[in-house]
């Protein structure tokens, strides 16, 4: 063996060992300094974070300015899970992340898609965990400016938007160019075999396809280059790096084979400009329909924001003045006028008027306000006037802690890690490595000419392991499995959803306005003297006509649905909390409570055993009394959506552990959940719990889907594993979920959860498909047939088998467009009694009376 050979050999083995060492050898931490009893440390986010390890001490404050010098989507925001801190980082700008770490330990940071990821070691030789922060100059103002150090939410979410414009219009340029550039060598290479009959000479000549396909590498291919090399650079390896490798190598190859052919042997000459082409087309065009998809990532924060009252009417040195809501202050008097949004949070100190919290609560009934109660800001004061007191301004109010819920569970909702990314992180070194040595091998005993047979070996290991088919595995799928669910009326925001989806175990579906129709109706009237049912829904009705309670919206519908004819109702007199007074064609009729009726000397024995059974259906009941005689209850409930028994019947046939979320209390939860057969129950759960609730349920070890229509369930459905929103509901759930069901109907739940798992089955395959070519054909190119059969895979081959692989992967998603979505079938609920479980701190178990 010559020293020539040996020294090439010599120099494998090291490039192979030093290839190990640079992916996967420990990496050194960068200790934070300490500065006036302040940590402080500088990253550098740019394809990656710069130092990627950074070391600080326990218990004393930490400043880690983030310093970005790039622009996309990706790293525009960066979240350390276990502190529950989460930060915008503008394009080109400097951000400062401050928190204190209570506890030892080595904890991941990342970006907001989970592709670049950083380590922060906390060690234990600083405070105890606890323990109150080292004094000094900056430590007070540190402790204050812990996670509200932040922007104003509106200001984050315009400079995002901002910049996914940006993105989107500069992916849809380089698409365009790409696909323009590579048409005609696609053209020319697919119809070669019939001829130049078919197609022009000068587009199969290497020059031109040269020309048209070096700006598709260098310009619409150059995000990927950028960071594959950086992710490279960082000595990690993603999707990026794979296809820049790929692309590279057949683009260096071609370009070799193009200037300097008579260097080849003339079977070894053929050019791969069309995969480079197709290939960086293809993947931006993938990246463009990402984007678009999180375009409407903010207008949840931007909706929450459209809510928030602009002005408010304070009492000052006696007077009314209306200032802006900004300027109230705690403790304040406003007086609110019929018809007006209430500022802020507040307690009322005179007047009584039903206030609509839907918009908030979700409940579609207003509830009725008296001196003492508490009413929130961005509610809408419907009949009478209040006169309250600030109690809860700013940043403290409900609705701006629903903003910052919604902001930062987006945000630091952990993206899945997809199977392609935890393979490529291996598969790029191990594929270089085998290059390496195919090259030295083939050097050492390949036949001659040594070198040129050693680098076309090389090169067709880099050719077939190009990432196309791996990179088009998922993709293509989701692109099917999203088409399907569009057209199935399921809109699905993001691949993440999609292939979440398929792991849920549990849902969790809010009451009003998911399984009801969010909408009070007339359900029942019973009589119990001698009026007829008709007869006394036709006073009872008369009676509420003058009315604006929503309750009495719902009987006098109810009465008109049913054929009534509503007469005038004279002498009406309304008793605020209580019901109202009236005289119809004669009689005189009072509808409402128990106690109206009983001051008014009526006998309520009967009417109240009534009341208790309807109550306990999960009504509300109305008592009727005529000319002074007890005459019949009604009752007025929010009912069950046609085909939610079905849905949740089909969604206990998947597998699932159906609940049921209201802020209901326990009895009527329990009615609700018997009917449709929910064996879980969250009852009496406020609107700011319900995100808790859910992180209840994940601690449990479940994977959690949430379904609701109302602000309130914002939060949830951005905590939750996946959110899916129902498209009848407000904008802001929609927004904030990352599932929307057009319809409205619980049937889409079942369907975008079948799709899901049918939508996982094709990528599984897909990935199988893509790798088995490399499993098989990474070695022939390599050259382990020669020495037996002297078979030996040529670069044009490698090429052919690549594109197969391609095609099979295609092909194989395209079969997920017959799926098919099944109706859903008749369905009993369950006979099980539910468990309720209140929204108490201890979550206090309720077995719910009969």
């Amino acid at each position: 063996m010559s020293s020539v050979e040996v020294a090439t050999l010599t120099a494998a083995v090291l490039a192979i060992a030093g290839l190990t060492w640079y992916f996967f050898a420990p990496r050194r931490a960068h200790a934070a300094a300490i500065d006036h009893g302040v940590q402080r440390v500088q990253v550098t986010v740019r394809g990656g974070y710069s130092p990627r390890v950074v070391e600080v001490r326990q218990g004393i404050p930490v400043e880690i300015e983030f310093d970005r010098q790039e622009s996309g989507d990706c790293s525009s925001r960066v979240i350390f899970p276990e502190h529950q801190l989460s930060a915008a980082l503008p394009a080109h700008q400097r951000t400062t992340v401050r928190f204190t770490p209570h506890e030892a330990g080595s904890f991941g940071f990342t970006c907001s898609m989970n592709m670049i990821s950083g380590t922060l070691l906390v060690t234990p030789n600083g405070a105890e965990a606890g323990s109150a922060a080292p004094e000094g100059p900056n430590a007070a103002e540190q402790e204050a400016t812990d996670v509200g150090a932040e922007p104003a939410a509106a200001d984050v979410e315009a400079a995002q938007a901002d910049e996914r414009r940006s993105e989107i219009a500069d992916l849809t340029r380089r698409v365009v160019i790409g696909a323009v550039l590579t048409a005609p060598v696609l053209y020319a290479v697919m119809t070669e075999p019939w001829g130049t009959r078919w197609v022009p000479a000068l587009l199969l000549n290497n020059w031109v396809q040269l020309a048209l396909i070096t700006p598709v590498m260098l310009y619409v291919g150059w995000p990927i280059h950028r960071s594959g090399w950086l992710a490279l650079a960082h000595r990690s390896a993603d999707m990026n790096s794979l296809i820049t490798l790929g692309t590279v190598a057949a683009y260096g190859y071609s370009l070799l084979a193009t200037v300097a052919a008579d260097a080849l042997p003339p079977e070894v000459r053929d050019v791969y400009y069309e995969a480079v082409g197709v290939i960086l087309t293809l993947i931006m065009l993938g990246r463009l329909l990402e984007s678009r998809a999180k375009a409407g990532t903010g207008e949840a924060i931007r909706a929450l924001l459209g809510l928030q009252a602009r002005t408010a009417r304070v009492l000052r040195d006696g007077a009314e003045v209306e200032v802006p809501v900004d300027e109230v202050a705690v403790d304040d008097e406003i007086v609110i006028r019929p018809g007006e949004k209430i500022p802020v949070d507040a307690t009322v100190m005179s007047g009584q008027s039903a206030v609509d919290e839907s918009m908030v609560t979700g409940e579609s009934i207003p509830v009725t306000k008296y001196p003492g109660d508490t009413v929130i800001g961005a509610t809408v004061n419907t009949t009478g006037s209040l006169r309250v007191r600030a109690a809860k301004v700013g940043a403290d109010t409900m609705l701006a802690q629903i903003i910052r819920m919604v902001q930062q569970a987006q945000a630091s909702r952990a993206p899945i890690q997809r199977l392609a990314d935890a393979i490529s992180a291996y598969f790029v070194p191990v594929v270089i490595a085998i290059a390496i040595a195919s090259f030295a091998i083939w050097f050492v005993a390949g036949p001659t000419p040594a070198l040129t047979q050693a680098l076309v070996s090389a090169v067709a290991v880099l050719i077939i392991a190009c990432p196309c088919a791996l990179g088009l595995a998922t993709p293509l799928s989701i692109m099917v499995g999203t088409g399907k669910g569009a057209r199935a009326g399921i809109l699905i925001r993001s691949a993440e959803a999609l292939e979440t989806a398929h792991k849920l175990d549990t849902i969790v579906l809010d009451k009003t306005g998911t399984i009801t129709a969010g909408k009070p109706a007339l359900t029942d009237v019973q009589v119990t003297g001698t009026l007829p049912e008709k007869e006394l829904l036709t006073l009872v009705a008369a009676a509420e006509s003058d009315s604006e309670h929503p309750i009495a919206s719902a009987v006098v519908a109810g009465a008109r649905d049913r054929g009534i004819d509503i007469p005038a109702a004279t002498e009406f007199e309304s008793l605020t909390g209580k019901g109202v007074r009236a005289t119809i064609s004669g009689h005189s009729v009072l509808v409402g409570t128990a106690t109206l009726l009983a001051e008014n000397g009526v006998d309520t024995a009967e009417l109240e055993h009534l009341s208790a059974d309807l109550a306990g259906a999960g009504k509300t009941p109305i008592l009727a009394a005529v000319d002074g005689e007890p005459a019949g209850a009604l009752a007025v409930a929010d009912t069950v959506k046609d085909d939610s028994v079905a849905a949740i019947a089909a969604l206990r046939k998947l597998g699932l552990q159906v609940v049921m979320i209201t802020g209901d209390n326990a009895r009527t939860a329990a009615a609700i959940a018997r009917q449709v057969g929910v064996e879980r129950v969250l009852a009496e759960v406020l609107p700011d719990h319900k995100a808790d609730e859910i992180r209840r349920l994940q601690a449990e070890g479940r994977r959690v889907g949430m379904v609701g229509d109302g602000i309130n369930d914002a939060p949830a459905l951005a905590h939750a594993d996946v959110g899916l929103a129902i498209g009848t509901g407000t904008d802001v759930a929609i927004e904030a979920a990352d599932i929307t069901l057009i319809s409205g109907s619980l049937a889409g739940v079942v369907t975008a959860i079948s799709l899901s798992r049918a939508t996982m089955r094709n990528i599984r395959q897909n990935l199988f498909f893509a790798l088995i070519y490399n499993a098989v054909g990474i070695p022939l190119a390599a050259g382990v047939l020669y020495p037996l059969i002297g078979l030996r895979l040529s670069p044009m081959i490698a090429a052919a088998a690549m594109a197969l692989s391609s095609l099979s992967v295609v092909g194989n998603a395209n079969r997920l467009r017959r799926y098919r979505v099944e109706p859903l079938p008749e369905a009993e609920p369950s006979a099980v009694e539910p468990q309720v479980e209140t929204g108490t701190a201890q979550h206090e178990l309720v077995t719910p009376s009969p």
